[in-house]
């Protein structure tokens, strides 16, 4: 059993950053990827970023391609967003996810998730 706890999410000014954290129980969290989704308001969630088991692979929508980050420390059982140049559009709720196969493609395809953490960018 994997439990997820997302926090970092606030309001800031378009042009900010802000860095996400996905702190994770469970000793099996470094084998497990890792998908970053958010869902604005009246929209479905959207996929936004993942990593593997390691952070060696990853993959961006290209919505926030060249502006997110995604890392991990398996040391402390936590993947991080690092979110810069942020814009009005990417006002969500974020939710990290984790599954063991390292196979997931959607959202549905995730075993675990945490409760969301609000990120507001303000014009």
């Amino acid at each position: 059993q994997v439990q997820l706890v997302e926090s970092g999410g606030g309001l800031v000014q378009a042009g900010g950053s802000l860095r996400l954290s996905c702190a994770a129980s469970g000793r099996t969290f470094s084998t497990y990827a890792v998908g970053w989704f958010r869902q604005a308001p009246g929209k479905e969630r959207e996929f936004v970023s993942r990593c593997n088991w390691s952070g060696s692979n990853t993959r961006y929508a290209d919505s926030v391609k060249g502006r997110f980050t995604i890392s991990r420390d398996n040391a402390k059982n936590t993947v991080y967003l690092q979110m810069n140049n942020l814009k009005p559009e990417d006002t969500a709720v974020y939710y990290c996810a984790a599954e063991p196969r390292g196979t997931a493609e959607l959202a549905r395809e995730y075993n675990y998730w945490g409760q969301g953490t609000q990120v507001t960018v303000s014009s």
